[in-house]
């Protein structure tokens, strides 16, 4: 299988640390600011920003998952039905800031189906988007990181695999595969 490396683990550890940086600029003190990682995968960059902004500040952060499941424009077009995720939102959005958090951006759906399933938890002041990976020129809808990790250009023929040491992985890397290389 060929495999491009686009993040290696020193550089993952320097693009979350930056990413960090950049949400401290910009959130005072996190007053009134909240984390939410999309279910299934941007869980693990929330955890990982979670935990880096609460040992550089020191006080505690807003973490809550969201499952978009049952938001999806594809929900009922598929063969196979989807598996839902837990939704764990310890808190209110209404008048809160919100980083909506996922690892990887390719056509904004998946981001238009969260700002719909987050009305059910209250209307936030504020909603902006980290993201890992921005595969960039694939979008379908007019949707923009304000944090991005790395931007990559792709093609439709590829996809991009984030792997974290906490789903059994030896390092955290992040690949660009093609897809008639995956089985």
């Amino acid at each position: 299988m060929q495999k491009k490396l686009l993040l290696d683990h020193q550089l993952f550890e320097i693009t979350i640390q930056r990413l960090c940086q950049q949400l401290i600029e910009n959130h005072d003190n996190f007053e009134g600011t909240v984390l939410i990682g999309l279910q299934p995968r941007g869980i693990f960059l929330a955890d990982r920003i979670k935990d880096t902004l609460e040992s550089i500040l020191g006080r505690k952060i807003d973490l809550g998952y969201l499952d978009i499941t049952f938001y999806r424009d594809d929900f009922r077009r598929r063969e196979k039905p989807l598996k839902a995720n837990a939704t764990k939102m310890p808190f209110i959005l209404e008048d809160k800031k919100v980083v909506l958090i996922d690892d990887v951006l390719y056509t904004g759906r998946s981001i238009r189906a969260a700002l719909d399933a987050m009305s059910a938890f209250g209307r936030p002041q504020l909603v902006e988007l980290l993201v890992l990976i921005e595969r960039k020129y694939t979008r379908h809808l007019p949707i923009q990181p304000n944090y991005i990790g790395k931007s990559v250009n792709t093609m439709q023929s590829q996809r991009v695999q984030v792997e974290w040491k906490v789903q059994g992985a030896t390092k955290d890397n992040i690949w660009l595969i093609n897809k008639t290389d995956i089985e």
